[in-house]
Order: structure tokens, then sequence, then C-alpha cells
């Protein structure tokens, strides 16, 4: 069964830093891997769903559709109600502070999850449209299930069909009902909403100029998510099985190493071609200290350097200062503007 992974405000997924030190190449990620502690930066938050300018976090997923109710939130289409079934419930890092929550959903959201960075939305069942039963805003975080491309992708996303889903949710105060749900919970699931990332419009073809053949990846926090999933959607053309050519380099910033979601599928994801550039802006507080990069990812990048700008393009989910930072080192460097891509 395929399983999507999302993660709002409230979503985060955490591994266990020795289970992904086997098989990573870059220096920056073996440095990852000596580290014990960490934490989640502040740009957790937004980064979670990617979707909106004030982070709405947390998880779920869903099950057989039943009675579809409307609830007008002021932007985007109206949510469409079904039911999901929570079917698992994990802790997702050594702190205990995210969950990996799995939901059974119907064949039809399945279908249109088709664009890496699109979400849904997400609340407590029973509870109709009342002030206390504020949706959830998820983005999905493993590939789609039509572009998931490689054995390695689809065994690190779980069965390979079904209709289960996936998502990574970071605990705050309010989202206990399904940071702590157990399997059989019933919650409701929105359509899938939002265009997501649009790689193959303005990375593709000769729209600004030839087609790019380097892409830079950025998330803070919980904003992997969307990320992982253009990764492992094989839409990036990296790797040596792809006939694109494209380099790629994902700088992923977190407070300290512990709570840094999806530590364990960096070998993967430089197995296929990314490169992968842990950056850690809290590192007096690593145990055992840190040897990689530190700071913010934005200064990172204007360390290194944006390369061939004219043939380059980016895709970015965090807190609004990187998207930001971000977007003006490199379209003064010479990038493109429509080649500097976020989901919302």
């Amino acid at each position: 069964m395929t399983k999507f992974l999302a993660i709002g405000a409230a979503a985060v997924l955490c591994c266990q830093a020795s289970a992904f030190a086997p098989g990573i190449s870059s220096p920056v990620a073996k440095s990852l891997v000596a580290s014990d502690t960490s934490r989640v930066g502040a740009g957790a938050a937004y980064a979670a769903f990617g979707l909106v300018a004030s982070p709405l976090p947390s998880t779920g997923n869903a099950a057989a559709s039943s009675s579809r109710t409307v609830l007008f939130m002021g932007w985007g289409p109206d949510p469409e109600w079904s039911t999901a079934t929570v079917s698992g419930n994990e802790v997702a890092c050594p702190s205990g502070s995210c969950v990996t929550v799995t939901v059974t959903v119907s064949p039809d959201l399945i279908d249109e999850f088709a664009v890496p960075g699109q979400y849904v939305q997400l609340r407590q069942s029973g509870l109709g449209d009342s002030d206390d039963n504020k949706p959830l805003f998820l983005a999905i975080a493993s590939p789609p299930a039509a572009s998931s491309s490689t054995d390695e992708a689809d065994a690190a996303a779980g069965p390979s069909s079904g209709t289960e889903i996936e998502f990574l949710i970071k605990k705050t105060d309010n989202n206990g009902w399904i940071t702590s749900a157990t399997p059989g919970t019933s919650v409701e699931i929105s359509q899938v909403m939002g265009g997501g990332f649009p790689m193959e419009e303005n990375f593709e073809g000769f729209k600004f100029d030839f087609p790019t053949q380097n892409v830079l990846l950025f998330a803070t926090g919980s904003g992997i998510a969307p990320i992982r999933s253009v990764i492992e959607s094989g839409l990036l053309g990296t790797g040596p099985d792809s006939s694109a050519g494209r380099t790629a380099r994902l700088y992923y910033g977190a407070s300290t190493p512990d709570d840094m979601p999806y530590a364990e599928r960096f070998a993967q994801w430089e197995s296929s071609g990314v490169e992968v550039v842990p950056v850690i802006s809290r590192p007096e507080e690593v145990d055992g200290g840190w040897s990689g990069r530190a700071g913010y990812i934005q200064n990172a990048l204007e360390e290194d350097g944006v390369p061939i700008p004219r043939n380059t393009g980016a895709v970015l989910c965090g807190v609004k200062g990187m998207c930001e930072s971000v977007k003006d080192i490199m379209t003064q460097a010479g990038t493109f503007e429509g080649r500097v891509l976020t989901n919302f």
C-alpha cells in the first residue's frame, strides 16, 4: 500500500541518527550521524505543511469515504470531508516530540494526489464545524503513487498500493487528539488540495532558458515533508538511471540533529543523486559536538553560491524568512524567479 507522508505545523518525523550512518557519502551528512541529540528549530511549525503563511499544524489520514460536509475556510477550495481511520501511531524521534500517524483513506483520495507539495485538511470526527474543531493543514510528504519510480523509494515509502497515507506530526498543546490517537480512531479528511510544486512547468522545456540542470532544495524543520515527496517522486531527474542528468543538493535546517526528520533516509537520497547538507542552528546543544554546517541554510547558500544560476531551479518549504532570503539570493545571482518554487 502506498504511504503518503504529510507534515503539519504540528508534524515532524525524527529518527535515530545511528539508523542512517551506512552509505552516506557527503561529509556534512556523516557529521550528522556522529551527533546524538537535537531539537527541531523554530521553523518546524511553518515547515510542517508549507502551504500557508502562518502555521496550521497537524496530521492525520483517512479511510473509506462516507457523508461529506463543507467548511468555508476563507481561502482555497471548500473542503469536502470524508471519514478516515487511524491505523498506526508511533513515536517518530528520540526526543518523543514527534509521532508518525498512519491513516487509511479512500482510493479516490490516493488518486487525487498527483503532484509533490499538495496537501489535505484533517479534523476530529463528530464535531462538525464547531469552533473547537479547526482543521489542520498537512502537506503530503511521501511521493504520489503514480510518480514514485524507484524500488528503493517505494520500499522506503511503504506498501506500493492500497489506501494508507502517513503524516509526520510534531506535538503541540492543541493537537493531542491526533498525536495521541490510537488505531481505530476515526478522523475526517478533506480532498487533496493545491497544485503542489510546479516543477514540470518551470524546470522542463524552454520556458525560461534551457531545461534546469541543477536543483537546490531547501527545508527547515518539518518543512522537509513535501521536499521528501519531491526527492522520492523521481521527478528531479537525478541519479545514474536518469536521462535528465541533473544535479541536486538539499539544504536542511534544524536546531539540532536529534529531532531532524528523515535522517535515516539521507543515504537513500544521496544514492539517488541528491547531496544532503544538514545545517544546525544550535550546535552548542549537540552532545559530543557538531562538525557539520552551522547557522542557517540561507547563510550556507551564500557561502556556497548558486551554480550556473540561469540553469538552476529551487524548491523551498519552511519559515517565511528563510524562503524570502533564499529567493533573494538566487534571483540576485541570476536564477529566474519563476524557477524558485514553493507550494503555496
